[in-house]
């Protein structure tokens, strides 16, 4: 079977991220809640070749997905710390090692590896 065929929905990925990583987002630290609602956030964003993999997922706000854009996750990460959040850096870093993981593994993804290759280098310099 293919692997990507073999991937769950999105609302199956936001259930597993949440289940995975806790009810809170990961960039800004918010509780999900009747107000505050979660999304599925791509870490390497789709336009830079990231696939819909639960691997490159985690949950975030809809506020903070909105706003971080097509940013990479660590210049993403530090604009959080400069609005005086409190994002989880290290379940980004897990998330991204996963993501690494099962790039090597499946194969493919050619035109995200470059970035996250980058992202990884950045937020382990610093």
């Amino acid at each position: 079977m293919d692997p990507v065929s073999a991937q769950p929905d999105r609302a199956a990925r936001l259930s597993a991220a949440l289940d995975r990583d806790g009810p809170t987002c990961v960039w800004c630290g918010r509780t999900f809640d009747r107000w505050v609602h979660p999304t599925t956030e791509h870490l390497v964003p789709r336009v830079r070749g990231g696939p819909s993999w639960a691997e490159n997922e985690v949950a975030a706000c809809s506020r903070c997905n909105a706003e971080r854009g097509h940013r990479g996750a660590v210049e993403w990460l530090t604009e959080c710390r400069a609005r005086g959040w409190q994002p989880d850096a290290e379940r980004v870093a897990r998330a991204l090692d996963a993501l690494a993981a099962a790039v090597a593994e499946r194969g493919g993804q050619r035109r995200a590896r470059p970035h996250l290759d980058a992202q990884l280098r950045r937020l382990r310099a610093g």
